[in-house]
């Protein structure tokens, strides 16, 4: 935000939009070092560039005011991944910016005795079957921690936890394609953003920052009225189809999906704090 501001703001009337999340984030930089600090502002002005020769509407001379404001992480919840947003009211235009530290995961999504994920991710709710299944594997995992069981100390995981877990959750999404066509394309969306938006990750070992580009309904790299970008953003093509989903040669925690479009997703579960997580990978080749 900073970084942003500083080289836009030496261009054309810009604004940093005041709320609680702007209080949030200026706590949390305050308390960081100076080293990670610097780290991150090198990352972020090596990203700076890039996003204006992209979008040419940041930095166009007018008269209209442009604002940058951090988003509420409630909005990650309905679907909008997006940590900034960028808008010109006057011209109704906005772009977003996903910021990410070190890795490239989409989200850390629960599967739970009572989460509803296929009502979440796609608007179907689970069946019956895919309760029933889960439901003697939450059992064991209450019953464990009842005991006071570490989760290192559960023997067998691999049998009693990870592969009926993913094995129902294969089933399951397997039987929500069945009923309704449009899941894969839902389940895009909700993983990866209703919103079109710019991923900047900022890789620390590799002293390398990253911009991947989102553009699913044609709202990104629009031209400026005296100037058009010299890079072309594609329009990405959501998935129409399932083609297979299963689990990972060799791996008994991760399954992968395989979508058209040159969509492919990996699933990995893990826990933390006796919670089970499945950490979604989304690759478009």
């Amino acid at each position: 935000m900073q970084t942003l501001y500083k080289a836009i703001a030496e261009l054309r009337k810009t604004r940093i939009v005041e709320n609680s999340s702007l209080v949030a984030n200026e706590k949390a930089w305050s308390l960081m070092d100076e080293d990670m600090q610097e780290i991150f502002m090198t990352s972020a002005g090596a990203a700076i560039d890039m996003v204006l020769e992209l979008e040419p509407r940041m930095a166009e001379v007018d008269s209209d005011e442009l604002t940058l404001e951090f988003q509420k992480n409630g909005q990650g919840v309905k679907g909008d991944v997006r940590d900034i947003v960028i808008k010109r009211k006057n011209i109704e235009w906005e772009i977003g910016l996903s910021i990410k530290h070190n890795h490239d995961a989409v989200k850390h999504s629960r599967l739970s005795h009572k989460l509803d994920f296929g009502n979440e991710w796609f608007g179907m709710p689970c069946s019956d079957e895919y309760w029933e299944a889960v439901e003697p594997v939450f059992d064991l995992l209450k019953q464990e921690k009842n005991y006071g069981t570490k989760w290192s100390e559960i023997a067998d995981k691999s049998q009693k936890v990870y592969i009926p877990l993913l094995q129902a959750f294969i089933d399951e999404i397997n039987r929500a394609n069945e009923k309704n066509q449009t899941m894969p394309r839902k389940m895009i969306e909700y993983l990866i953003g209703i919103e079109d938006y710019y991923k900047v990750v900022s890789k620390d070992s590799k002293r390398l920052t990253m911009i991947h580009t989102f553009n699913m309904h044609d709202t990104l790299n629009k031209p400026a009225k005296n100037k058009v970008s010299a890079i072309t953003v594609p329009i990405v093509k959501l998935p129409t189809r399932l083609v297979a989903l299963e689990f990972k040669p060799g791996s008994d925690n991760t399954v992968e999906m395989y979508l058209d479009n040159g969509w492919q997703l990996s699933f990995r579960i893990h826990n933390a704090s006796n919670i089970i997580f499945i950490a979604l990978t989304v690759l478009r080749l």
